[in-house]
């Protein structure tokens, strides 16, 4: 078989440029620190990591919800213990009243005092969130839960009683929100003839700041309890508020240890191992080297050259 000076030609440069292709793909790798540097160099291994950085891309997308539910209960909780303090003050209020000889002037000093708590008390029901949403409207979330009317004063709740939840992991849902009632709940009030009534949040305030503007005992003595009612009221929103934020907090770390291994699937597969990378880089130089020596020799081997 005769061996043509083209066909030595061809194959040396063939040789080369597949050597400089396998260098040039280590360069690339090493310079990227990535194993794949396109889908056809390893489709299944391309596909692996598609599905881990889709699957931790959906993690984080779970954990920026947390944060923002996180957000908002904190909000809520704030809220409702500043309400718990003033509701705690009213009775206070109440009790200095009704325990002792107060004239007129006292009365109304205090009265005025309750008044602007009961005004903070509203302020606090409609508090909004860090986007501007109604914390205590359920889905309303762009209407004030709790309007007073401008003739009569009395307070009404606008809202709805939906709670919304948002999934933060896979079939994992929590609550970000406490409709208004469930919060600033009513009162069962027992009338004087033995029939009882509802009384909401705000009526049953209204009416003892009443009580003791004019003095009425009955009417005091009466709020007292509903105070306690209304106070207990916070103080289970406040329970369901923080069984919500565990579970938040429960999530959260759960999220990041699912994240945690997932990053280190994808490292796994996707990222580059410097040390053996750049020992085969250096051997494909070597191996590149040595052919375009090897080419040099036979490029200037001739039946001329010989015969000299």
């Amino acid at each position: 078989m005769q061996i043509s000076t083209s066909l030595l030609f061809d194959r040396a440069s063939a040789q080369m440029s597949t050597l400089q292709n396998d260098l040039a793909k280590s360069q690339a790798q090493i310079s990227t620190q990535k194993q794949v540097l396109a889908p056809s160099d390893a489709p299944d291994q391309a596909a692996v990591i598609t599905r881990l950085k889709s699957l931790i891309g959906k993690q984080e997308s779970y954990a920026k919800t947390l944060d923002t539910v996180q957000a908002r209960l904190d909000n809520e909780g704030v809220t409702l213990s500043s309400a718990g303090d003033i509701l705690i003050r009213l009775k206070e209020l109440t009790i200095q009243v009704n325990n002792a000889t107060n004239g007129s002037t006292s009365r109304t000093v205090i009265a005025t005092e309750m008044k602007g708590l009961r005004d903070q008390l509203l302020s606090l029901a409609n508090a909004t969130d860090s986007t501007g949403n109604y914390v205590f409207s359920g889905t309303k979330v762009h209407t004030p839960p709790f309007v007073a009317n401008d003739g009569t004063g009395e307070v009404a709740y606008q809202g709805d009683q939906t709670e919304i939840k948002v999934s933060v992991g896979e079939h994992r849902t929590v609550s970000t929100n406490r409709p208004g009632t469930r919060a600033f709940v009513s009162v069962v009030r027992t009338e004087s003839d033995g029939t009882t009534t509802g009384a909401e949040f705000f009526r049953a305030v209204d009416d003892l700041i009443a009580g003791v503007q004019s003095a009425d005992k009955a009417a005091m003595q009466r709020g007292l309890g509903e105070m306690d009612d209304l106070h207990q009221g916070i103080v289970l929103a406040q329970a369901s508020s923080g069984t919500d934020m565990k579970v938040v907090e429960q999530q959260s770390a759960a999220l990041d240890e699912t994240k945690l291994t997932l990053a280190s699937a994808l490292s796994g597969v996707e990222d580059l191992d410097m040390a053996k990378a750049i020992t085969a880089m250096q051997k494909q130089m070597l191996s590149l080297e040595a052919a375009q020596s090897s080419f040099a020799k036979i490029s200037q081997m001739s039946l001329f050259a010989y015969l000299k």
